[in-house]
């Protein structure tokens, strides 16, 4: 039987460790914090009392068990105080020195069989361990800011911890109302040994000058529906402490995609460390703030170019891809024509826009007449000829790039001059499918992200021929069909795919190190960072043998060892497993 801890202490009480001591207090736990300073102690004293009231005010706590709460919170700036709690968690900064003199003092100060634990989001737990008389009774107790409302706490295991101390803080996190992974002891546990990767990449992608850090951040949040941007999370978490978890990252992996980009820490250096400081990779209205404000890096809006006029767009292919793009162009008052390769297919895309209209007529967010005005400005056709007098062609048809440059050429005799011929490719070079042409100034790439009808993000990526005009113009059609368009240069992945996937991969290369398990991987991603799929249940749907494909655009392109395909999913897809379209994946769905 676990134990149940009925007295905890709390060491550091930043916005953190008032967070833990808050969340034990509200489950009933005794609370002893201590901070080092008198001045540290007022700002916890005040954001406790700043975050019950606020629960207060939104009804889901009363002012009687407000006050309750504060009562079982003891603070002060002694470290006796601690000296008969049955488990004290240490929330300090994130630098070994100081978390192993305080460990020390802790050891020579609490009974025997006390528990440490520390708050660490990256440093070796063991070598904590190591440093004190009771390491089998040292843990990991990894939270996730801020910690009254995030869902995850990681519970880090050392090879010494005795198997009853795990089961014991287990039972705790249990007690206090989160779900807890188990995890071994190695940099960045779980959440961070997969974010922080992906983190640095797109930091190194900002610094390359490839995206602007609005557009890298616009893109992850509208084509993956992160809650933040990279780039302001990096701000948000601080600069300093992306620092040091990167650093101690790499002095375990050796894995160069973990060396802190050198702008990284150019920001450091500077002391332009995020939110905290007022200024980081955004500037702030202030130190804390988290209202952004323009500085010289902010991006003016004004196009070089004016943009051609488009009246009728052309849209080739009949997938969901194609057909979405077809409805949200005549939505949005185009006329389009859509070439599919024969009059079944014809018939089948009206009958799939039909029916989404109607489903968005049965919500009420469209009208009867909304729907016949956008019906009647929609006209299939099997013959590339009635294409010709398009303003704009957007091809979405099956990634192969033979296939697109074929299609591109043929368009290429077809389409009147100064026509504007889009590729919805989401990895395959632009400038291949523009060289196949006599006209490569008007070509780009408007990579749609599906379902094209809900999702806001279209990636527009120019070739090194691109004309400013044809920029100028996709980015003003985007607009006008209310998309957030983002713009990247021509590489393999552009933004999202580019950062999404290698992150995907290094999930895979984590399940098959046995470090931990699809589910915990998974609900670590979900409740720790706020991802709204974890990486196995995303790779299941967008396909396993899509990931694998894109993995190795992504490899062939960079050439970064990290980024090779991990085996697992090779096999996976020689096997057929792709994913929920075939009914097994990483998790078999013929089961349920």
């Amino acid at each position: 039987m676990a134990r149940e801890f009925s007295q905890v202490g709390v060491v550091g009480l930043g916005t953190m460790g008032a967070g833990i001591a808050e969340v034990l207090a509200r489950s009933g736990v005794t609370v002893i914090g201590v901070e080092a300073e008198q001045a540290g102690l007022d700002r916890a004293q005040t954001h406790l009392a700043t975050s019950t009231g606020r629960a207060v005010a939104k009804g889901k706590l009363t002012e009687a068990e407000a006050q309750e709460i504060l009562g079982r919170i003891t603070t002060g700036t002694d470290l006796t105080a601690v000296k008969d709690c049955e488990l004290v968690i240490e929330a300090i900064p994130e630098r070994m020195e100081l978390k192993a003199e305080l460990f020390a003092q802790l050891d020579g100060l609490l009974p025997e069989d006390a528990v440490l634990a520390t708050n660490t989001s990256a440093l070796s737990v063991t070598e904590l361990a190591t440093g004190t008389s009771r390491p089998s009774r040292v843990v990991g107790l990894h939270w996730f800011n801020p910690a009254p409302v995030m869902g995850l706490v990681e519970v880090v295991r050392t090879v010494v911890t005795d198997p009853s101390v795990v089961e014991d803080v287990q039972s705790l996190v249990e007690r206090v109302g989160k779900t807890g992974v188990t995890a071994g002891d190695r940099a960045g546990f779980i959440a961070n040994a997969l974010l922080f990767g992906y983190l640095n990449n797109a930091l190194r992608m900002y610094e390359s000058k490839y995206a602007s850090r609005e557009d890298i951040d616009a893109a992850m949040r509208f084509g993956t529906g992160h809650p933040m941007g990279p780039l302001a999370l990096l701000d948000l978490i601080g600069l300093d402490s992306a620092y040091e978890i990167l650093e101690t990252m790499y002095a375990q992996s050796r894995d160069h995609r973990h060396a802190p980009a050198p702008l990284l820490k150019q920001y450091v250096t500077a002391g332009l460390l995020g939110r905290k400081t007022g200024r980081g990779i955004y500037t702030y209205a202030d130190v804390d703030s988290p209202e952004v404000v323009a500085d010289d890096s902010t991006p003016s809006g004004a196009s070089v170019a004016a943009p051609r006029t488009v009246q009728k767009i052309g849209v080739i292919g009949t997938g969901t891809m194609a057909s979405g793009i077809v409805e949200v162009c005549a939505k949005s008052g185009y006329d389009v024509v859509f070439r599919a390769r024969g009059d079944d297919k014809v018939a089948a895309v009206q009958k799939k826009i039909e029916g989404s209209l109607d489903k968005a007529l049965q919500r009420g967010k469209l009208t009867e007449e909304a729907k016949a005005e956008t019906l009647d400005k929609i006209t299939g056709t099997t013959s590339l000829d009635d294409l010709a007098d398009c303003d704009l062609v957007i091809e979405a048809v099956v990634e192969d790039l033979a296939i697109k440059k074929a299609l591109f050429s043929a368009l290429d005799d077809v389409m009147k001059p100064g026509a504007i011929l889009a590729t919805t490719t989401s990895s395959l070079p632009v400038i291949e499918c523009a060289q196949a042409t006599s006209r490569p100034q008007d070509v780009v790439g408007m990579h749609w992200f599906n379902p094209a009808t809900v999702m806001k993000l279209v990636e527009v990526v120019p070739t090194v021929t691109t004309a400013d005009d044809v920029v100028a113009t996709v980015l003003d059609v985007c607009a006008k069909t209310k998309k957030h368009a983002v713009l990247c240069g021509d590489r393999a992945g552009f933004i999202v795919n580019a950062l999404l996937f290698p992150y995907l991969n290094d999930a895979v290369k984590m399940l098959e190190a046995h470090y931990a398990t699809i589910d915990d991987i998974d609900f670590a991603m979900t409740k720790g960072c706020g991802h709204p799929m974890g990486p196995f249940a995303l790779m299941d749907v967008v396909g396993l043998d899509v990931t694998l494909a894109i993995q190795r655009t992504l490899f062939d392109e960079f050439r970064e060892p990290g980024d090779a395909p991990a085996p697992m999913l090779e096999h996976l897809v020689k096997a057929g497993y792709l994913g929920r379209k075939t009914g097994r994946g990483f998790r078999d769905y013929a089961k349920r």
